[in-house]
Parts: C-alpha cells; structure tokens; sequence
C-alpha cells in the first residue's frame, strides 16, 4: 500500500503482479496457520503434524513478505521452529506434555468410568452397532424380550412367555409377545434351561447378548413395525429364492448376527468391574498357592444346563409346508 502510495502511473502494472503474488502466499499461510491452531487444539494431534503445519505457514509468510518487498521477519521464527531443543528444554515440554495427558485421562475415566483401551472399545462397538443392528430386522419389541431374558425372569410354560415378577417365581408375571420369543429361540438368540417343574427359563446365548449390546447402542436401526421388519429381511432374501413362497418363509426367520460384528464385540469393562476382577483373581491365586481365603464363597455349579428342547417340526397347511420351531 505504501508502493502504490509513491509510485508512479507507469509502475502500476508491476505493482499489479507483485499485489497477486503477496497475496497469494499470504492466503495460503493463513490457511496453515489456521490449521496449526486447530491442531494445537486437538489432543489426539502428533506433534510432528502440528510442526509440519507451522513450518509450512512461516514459509509462505515469508514468501509473501519478499514478494511485496518488505521486511523478511519470518525468517526469525523460521529459525526458531528449526532449532533443535537442548535436553533441558525437551525435557521440559515431554514433563509438560505428560502433566497434560494425565489430565486429560483423568477427566475422561472421571466422565466415563473406563479407561482408554475400553474407550476404544465402546467406540468400535457403536461403529459396529450402526453397521449390523439394522441387518437383524428386528423392532424395539425384540429388544424388550431379549432384556426380559437378560434379567433372568423370562419362562415358558403352557404355550405362553412371561416374565416373572421375581426370580425363581415362575407363575404369573407380565405377558411377553410369544411370536418374538418363538422368533429368537429359533434364530438361537435364546436358550432355555428346564427348571424341575417342567418350567423352561430363556436366557440370551452370547450371540444373543451382543445383539442386544448392540441394538442397545444404535436404536435407530430398529425398524418402527413387525411389518416394516418384515419387509426389510423380504428385500433381503428375495435374491436368494426364486419362489414367492420361499421368499416368505425365508422372510419370517430372523437372521442371525453377522459373524463379523460377533468376533469383533467385546463388552468395556468399567474400572470398578475391573477392579472386582482383579480382587477375584488375587484370591484365587492365593486359594491355588495353598493360602485360604473365607471371604470368599466358592462358585456353585450350575443345577441344570442349557438345552434345545425340541428340533424343527413341519406343519402343513393348504398342501404347502413351512417351517416352524416350537417350545413346547
């Protein structure tokens, strides 16, 4: 602004040129300056990128200084960003570098009761959630029966599920929908276990609870209607199946979870359960090296064990035959 000031009409097109090109690099170390900050900002960020990013701003800064003819006072911070630390100063920003990341880990297992490797975990969970929960063609109605079994409570007897008021307790309780319940027992979402009065008591199987895990962390792929359900899992098996009729009894049967999503959850551990845990094995080491322990109750074995009652029956209705397993 100065030159133009000055000069004179015959330097204008020179001043021209030398306008676009300091302002050209001029723009382009603002955009790595902009970017350093947001990088200084960002925890998660290496160092090496937030240096790249200010190395790169200083450069054109002071291109766009030489450009328009001014002072070069660029090439003062240049040199002080190349400049290699002593060991007292490296020091000094690792001591202050490490002060803040415990910082940091501290308010983050203060929010969420987990440490970083079970963050990661919970992160990669909803990841998978958002990827497969839709894929199980399931309603929120499934949900609720299979939270029924996770409780403990959810029986079988005489044609109908329930879930009983308290545990142990298997006579009258609430109603659960017995078309779901028949639905995820077949797709192996449930297991029973037979209780000696003939009761059967349904229990998610492990590929069971991660379903629910996991419909748990995405709701939104949860179809609104059995019928919307239905037609999701149709659209999905139709390439499949050349009859009509197949099609539709492919359709009724709930697909299991992707074999994928079931070698890829695990469930995060809170400190406090990981705590528990590791109390438990200090114990038991203690137990196994001689030493007693009478706080601690020795585990009973199970009574019963988990069973699949009865194997696919066919009925037959109007000359053509489907599929269908029974509880009872």
């Amino acid at each position: 602004m100065t030159a133009v000031c000055h000069s004179r009409a015959g330097a204008a097109a020179r001043l021209e040129a030398v306008m676009h090109a300091a302002h050209k690099e001029a723009v382009e170390a603002e955009k790595w300056a902009d970017r350093a900050e947001e990088y200084a900002d960002d925890p998660t960020m290496q160092s090496s990128a937030l240096l790249y990013c200010a190395r790169e701003a200083v450069d054109h800064a002071v291109r766009a200084q030489s450009a328009a003819g001014a002072e070069t006072t660029g090439t003062d911070l240049r040199a002080e960003l190349e400049r290699k630390l002593t060991a007292a100063e490296y020091a000094e920003r690792e001591t202050e570098r490490r002060r803040e990341e415990a910082e940091r880990e501290a308010e983050e297992r203060a929010a969420t009761g987990m440490d970083q490797e079970n963050r990661d975990q919970a992160a990669r969970n909803r990841y998978l959630a958002e990827g497969h929960v839709a894929e199980l063609g399931w309603t929120a109605g499934h949900v609720r029966v299979l939270e029924a079994a996770e409780s403990g409570r959810l029986y079988w007897r005489d044609g109908r599920a329930r879930q009983a008021a308290r545990y142990g307790v298997w006579n009258g309780g609430r109603r659960i929908s017995r078309e779901r319940t028949e639905a995820l027992f077949a797709a192996r979402f449930l297991v029973t276990v037979r209780q000696e009065d003939g009761t059967r008591v349904l229990t998610p199987t492990p590929m069971g609870q991660a379903a629910l895990e996991l419909a748990r962390l995405h709701p939104a792929g949860l179809h609104d209607s059995d019928q919307a359900a239905y037609e999701a899992r149709f659209a999905r098996v139709r390439r499949r199946h050349k009859r009509r009729d197949d099609q539709k009894a492919a359709a009724r049967v709930l697909p299991p979870l992707d074999s994928s999503a079931r070698k890829l959850y695990r469930k995060p551990l809170l400190l406090t359960e990981q705590q528990a845990r590791a109390e438990r094995d200090a114990a038991d080491r203690w137990e196994e090296e001689g030493g007693s322990c009478p706080a601690v109750k020795a585990p009973r074995p199970p009574s019963t064990s988990a069973e699949w009652p009865l194997a696919p029956t066919r009925a037959w209705s109007g000359g053509k035959s489907a599929e269908q397993v029974t509880l009872w």
